[in-house]
């Protein structure tokens, strides 16, 4: 793979992470009780700070930051919804 495509990889990989914090982990309010929620921002902080890492290093393994996202938030959710009751 070559330079140029290794960067654009990484960024498009921060961007779409960037891009599940409004409809998802911010909505996640609405379902979620408050410690679910800290829980939720702690792990997209860290897996911002893998999409970062990605970019500095023009690694095209960014791509699966936002992909780790949304399996973890759906997992969270779903979970919550079926063994502790979350309604919205």
């Amino acid at each position: 793979m070559s330079t140029v495509a290794r960067r654009v990889a990484s960024w498009l990989g921060l961007a779409g992470h960037l891009g599940t914090l409004v409809p998802f982990y911010v909505s996640s309010g609405l379902m979620a009780p408050l410690w679910a929620i800290i829980v939720l921002f702690a792990v997209w902080l860290a897996l911002l700070v893998a999409a970062v890492q990605a970019v500095r290093a023009r690694s095209p393994w960014g791509l699966l930051v936002p992909v780790v996202s949304l399996a973890f938030w759906w997992t969270a959710m779903s979970a919550g919804g079926t063994f502790l009751g979350w309604t919205p």
